[in-house]
């Protein structure tokens, strides 16, 4: 792998996106997604992820429940493409709140 490529770490098996850990992931770049095997592969990010935030490694579908370190963070509010920014624009938690189970 390209080791001058911007690193994504996935940390669980089940997770559906990865860490950014660079301040050059921008769109249309490619990030090395590794994961905690030693396995890697590259992704095209579709915009640009801060420094520390995640990534979607697959599409994930409306509803669907966001995964990182093997734990559901919330749910997907609308489709979510491979390589997409995934924050509070696109992200409902469920964890804190009364009316969802999380």
């Amino acid at each position: 792998m390209d080791s001058k490529l911007p690193l994504a770490l996935k940390v669980n098996d089940l997770d559906n996106v990865a860490t950014v850990f660079s301040n050059e992931a921008k769109a249309g770049s490619d990030v090395e997604v590794r994961d905690k095997k030693g396995n890697s592969y590259v992704l095209r990010l579709l915009g640009d992820i801060p420094y520390g935030h995640k990534v979607a490694l697959r599409e994930v579908r409306a509803g669907e429940d966001i995964i990182k370190y093997g734990e559901s963070l919330g749910e997907a509010t609308h489709e979510i493409a491979a390589g997409e920014y995934v924050h509070v624009h696109n992200l409902d938690s469920k964890r804190g709140r009364g009316d969802k189970e999380g």
